[in-house]
């Protein structure tokens, strides 16, 4: 499967209906909070082209969204994610309220869900026994009984820490982007972009329910196969793999994140040649004109 990607020409039955959103005729649903975590590490080959390497799921194809697509680890906010008592290390939630742009109870809750899903999807926890620490290795039957209770809702992150004596290794976290669904679409996301290094002896796996592959690519490789049809992407997932890709090393990423406050992108419809077509952030232009040459 290929998808169209940016700049897209929009067919004029879809510019119509963004019309009728822009008038009012029509009113877009309301969208579910969301985060996903760019999970890195060093590139195989450091000579070579790409950027550090990412870790990309390919969801499956009864997906009821983005199915077939490639994607980061990632999904919505449970209702036990905003649980105060969770056990944290690292910037506190009023900290990350300032830099997701939004209250600290929303707050605590996507950096929750970013280490949950994380660990639901790859088996990989960004967590530890202290602020110093981090777990080693979480492949395990137990850890795997623990990933399932997770990812059925019969566990909670909270008890799930508290058992093993765990923290929230919060600070393993960058913010890198956010994206709003556009509003004429029939499924709406409000999703937070975290950036985070594997941990050293720790290994992703192919665990989860929603996805029919996974794959480690150097993050401007899978741009690459997604131009050539060779790897499908949404159009964000797109953008951020062709960003992380013109860093060197995760820790290059890491430190452009600690700079980094999230502003909540919608794309919009804008001129393109004789028609029309979907804005993005304006920091993504200059290297999609290169790639389009």
């Amino acid at each position: 499967m290929r998808i169209p990607l940016p700049p897209v020409p929009l067919p004029d039955h879809l510019v119509e209906v963004a019309r009728e959103y822009a008038d009012g005729r029509q009113q877009p649903v309301e969208p579910r909070n969301a985060a996903t975590v760019v999970l890195m590490r060093p590139a195989t080959d450091p000579g070579a082209e790409g950027g550090p390497d990412v870790y990309f799921m390919r969801r499956q194809v009864s997906m009821d969204f983005a199915a077939g697509m490639a994607v980061f680890p990632g999904g919505g906010v449970d209702p036990r994610d905003f649980d105060t008592e969770v056990a944290w290390a690292g910037p506190g939630p009023a900290a990350w309220a300032e830099r997701l742009g939004t209250d600290a109870e929303t707050a605590r809750a996507l950096v929750c869900t970013a280490v949950r899903e994380t660990f639901e999807e790859s088996g990989v926890l960004l967590a530890g026994p202290s602020a110093e620490a981090v777990v080693a290795d979480t492949t395990g039957d137990d850890w795997e009984a623990d990933r399932v209770a997770l990812e059925s809702r019969e566990l909670s992150m909270t008890d799930f820490l508290l058992r093993r004596g765990l923290v929230l290794r919060t600070d393993l976290l960058g913010v890198w982007d956010a994206w709003l669904t556009p509003v004429f679409e029939p499924k709406r996301y409000r999703t937070w972009f975290f950036v985070a290094v594997l941990p050293e002896g720790q290994l992703t796996r192919d665990v989860s329910s929603e996805s029919s592959s996974v794959v480690w690519l150097p993050a401007g490789v899978a741009a690459d196969e997604a131009d050539a049809g060779e790897l499908a992407m949404m159009p964000p997932t797109y953008l951020t793999a062709m960003e992380v890709g013109t860093f060197a090393t995760p820790d290059d990423v890491l430190a452009e994140a600690a700079g980094r406050r999230a502003e909540m992108f919608t794309p919009s419809v804008e001129p393109l040649d004789d028609g029309f077509t979907l804005s993005m952030p304006d920091r993504f232009r200059p290297l999609v004109a290169a790639r389009r040459r």
